[in-house]
Formats: structure tokens, sequence, C-alpha cells
């Protein structure tokens, strides 16, 4: 059974091809690009493949996502129809995004950036801000890592909100799900998390729009997908002062290019996509056991419904 590998950096290809080796005895795992005959090749292991590359395999059996999201996947227009896709999640990638998740909600919180910058002037200022369940928590996008954020901020006493596509139940959190509700779910909502899947309903729906109708200085934190956000549109909400800080950890080009403006602005955290940054070696256990399953079952749990693009 032969899986090809592909990552945009040959040499985290090359590592990921030695390790899935090593978890798959009795398996070819090669470099895609090491692939000389393509009919042999039943799955693909990738990261951002370039356009045209999965359709060059005529009896490609499913394609596997190296991270949650299939976004990239997808954006190939040459992609073989009726392909499986198959998602890499876990345990290991929902603690991480909770672990992210309440750290920066908790910086905006508590104000970090303007106490860090009272440190470096040598100003002994204390900073007061209102105690959680008083902060208006939202997140946007209730799957798999967005409901264990807001699980997690619940938690923390915040008062948390919930939007999805569709009704999601959880406790402790104030859910919304529609587009006819996203107006009441962002009114008097403080800090903003989005964690949407990246669709074609969802493009650039952090824009203006939606930051004018946050709560005035509201803080983004955008840890989904780099064009889920108008990145001019965030400049001109933080330069008039409707939103007062952003973290984000995912960008329209990745790496973000060093005269982003990103980079400079006082108002934004850059993070270098590592909010639910897969383990390596968690990663590659779980994808050796979907392709396993997959190959004995035709299917596995993780498997994504390409149609809605998650």
């Amino acid at each position: 059974m032969t899986v090809a590998v592909y990552l945009s950096l040959e040499d985290k290809t090359q590592w990921w091809v030695d390790m899935l080796a090593d978890l798959l005895p009795g398996w070819t795992v090669k470099a895609l690009d090491a692939v000389t005959d393509p009919a042999e090749v039943r799955y693909a292991v990738v990261w951002r493949p370039r356009p045209g590359d999965l359709a060059k395999f005529p009896n490609l059996r499913a394609v596997v996502s190296i991270g949650a999201g299939i976004d990239h996947v997808l954006a190939d227009d040459k992609l073989p129809r009726g392909v499986p896709i198959i998602r890499t999640v876990g345990d290991d990638l929902t603690q991480r995004m909770r672990e992210y998740v309440a750290l920066h909600v908790l910086r905006h919180h508590r104000d970090m950036p303007r106490q860090l910058q009272a440190q470096a002037q040598k100003d002994w200022h204390a900073i007061v801000v209102p105690v959680a369940p008083r902060r208006v928590v939202g997140v946007m996008g209730l799957g798999n890592l967005g409901s264990a954020a807001a699980r997690t901020l619940s938690a923390l006493g915040f008062t948390t909100r919930g939007w999805s596509k569709s009704p999601k139940d959880i406790d402790g959190v104030d859910t919304f799900a529609g587009p006819e509700t996203m107006d009441r779910f962002l009114d008097g909502c403080e800090i903003l998390v989005n964690l949407l899947p990246l669709t074609q309903q969802t493009a650039g729906i952090l824009n203006a729009g939606l930051f004018g109708k946050l709560a005035p200085g509201a803080c983004v934190i955008n840890c989904a997908r780099g064009p889920h956000l108008v990145d001019a549109d965030l400049i001109a909400a933080l330069d008039s002062g409707q939103i007062k800080q952003a973290t984000l950890d995912v960008f329209h080009v990745e790496p973000l290019p060093a005269d982003s403006p990103f980079w400079d602005h006082p108002g934004i955290t850059v993070t270098p996509h590592v909010a639910s940054q897969i383990d390596a070696d968690t990663g590659g256990q779980i994808i050796a056991a979907n392709l396993k399953t997959f190959d004995e079952t035709g299917t596995c749990a993780d498997v994504a419904d390409a149609a809605r693009g998650y």
C-alpha cells in the first residue's frame, strides 16, 4: 500500500515520510515528488498540496489533511471528485486550542499589552478590569475546537456566547445558530474568538460590518483561517478605536510577509499559526490509525464532509 506525502517544506515532508514509514510497517511511504508510478498510490497525506498534484493518482482512495481543516485541500480545483478527505483531529489538538484561546482571552481581558507598556516605561500603573463574569466573550464556530474553547472560557467564569451554522447545546454557553441570530450574538460582545471553518460563506466574515456590531473597544482573536479576515478593515477598526486589540494566528499568506503592517501595528499580536499546531508524534499516530482503519473498512470517524467544507 503506497502513501504519498507532501508539505510545502521539503525537510518537513521527509520527516513525515520517515515517521509514517515507522508507524505503517508493510506500507510504502514516499514523498509525493519521489513517486515514479502514480498508479501505485492509494493515499495522500498532505498540507496545502499544489493544484493538480492529487489528480495525478488514478487509484487514490483518500486524502489525509495534516490538520483539522480541509480548506487547503478543497482549494485545489483539480481535486478528484468523490475522493474522501480525512481530517486529523484529536485530544492533543483540542487541548492546544483550549490553551491558546484561554491565554489570549485572558491576556486581552486583563489588558496585558497596556501593562507591558507600563513596565517598559517603568510606570507603576495598576490596571483594574471587571471580573470575568462581567466580560462577554463570543466564540464563532462550535465544532470540536470551538465547543471545547467555549467550555473552557465558561469554566473560567466569562459570560460566554457561541455562534454556529446549526444549533448546538453547550453547558454554560449561550448559543446562537444561523445568520438571523448573528447580530444578537455580536451585540455587546467584548472579546470575539473566530474558530469557524473556512467556506465560501465564511470567507471575509471578519470585516468592517461585523466589527461595528461589537462593543466599542472590543478585542478580536482569529485562530481559524487567514481568509476569514479582511485585513484592511481590521487596520481601520484598530486605528479608529472600534477594535482595541487583535491576536492573529493565521493569515492570507503564510509565512506572514515581512512587509505586512501586522508585524508593527501596536494593536496586533502575531503568532505563527501555532494555536493548535499538530504535535508531530501524536499527529502521526492519529494519521496512521486512520489510514489503517480506512484501508480495512472503507471509512473512519474523521472523514470530513467535503460538501460542507469541514
